[in-house]
């Protein structure tokens, strides 16, 4: 199978503390033309405990989210059962494996990414990205964190503005969640 560049968004999660922020930009592209520009690509579930943020096809990750949310009400809430769960689902169920997303998600305690092909990463540190300006995302998260900036809806906002700068498939209409 031929792996494709994900060119699609910027997702960027921060955590500080047990504050955490993920905001998402709101371009749809289809190939190199932009189709529209105020699309919200993060979600909160549990009474706003848990964020999520979706890089790829919309239709696709509009199913993971309510997959995922049913992972959630099975578990009870808990974050890293429904990751799990829905990660083995993804590897296994022949509708999800043809589904083009990719999830960052994350509570208080953890984030995780949650790849196209079922792999389940959690990565280390406090910021989680995904999407074709991630890169860019997570070098301006780590500056502001560096420089002293405490509040994650304050570092989320700026990194992605700083991405929207730099990234033809992101854009700066920005939505951010906070918990």
């Amino acid at each position: 199978m031929k792996t494709i560049p994900i060119r699609s968004t910027t997702i960027l999660g921060v955590r500080v503390g047990k504050k955490i922020a993920l905001g998402g930009d709101g371009q749809v592209t289809m190939g190199d033309m932009q189709m529209k520009s105020k699309a919200v690509k993060v979600r909160s579930f549990c009474d706003g405990k848990i964020l999520a943020g979706f890089a790829g096809a919309v239709a696709d990750a509009m199913s993971l989210f309510e997959k995922f949310e049913g992972k959630l009400t099975e578990s009870n809430g808990n974050l890293q059962k429904a990751v799990v769960g829905m990660a083995k689902d993804w590897r296994t169920d022949k509708v999800l494996k043809e589904l083009d997303a990719l999830l960052a998600i994350m509570d208080s305690r953890s984030a995780y990414l949650l790849s196209g092909s079922g792999d389940l990463i959690e990565p280390d540190g406090q910021i989680i990205s995904i999407g074709s300006g991630s890169g860019y995302a997570v070098a301006a998260a780590r500056a502001f964190l560096e420089a002293g900036e405490k509040k994650p809806v304050t570092i989320v906002t700026k990194a992605l503005n700083i991405t929207a700068e730099l990234c033809i498939y992101t854009n700066d209409n920005i939505t951010i969640l906070k918990a």
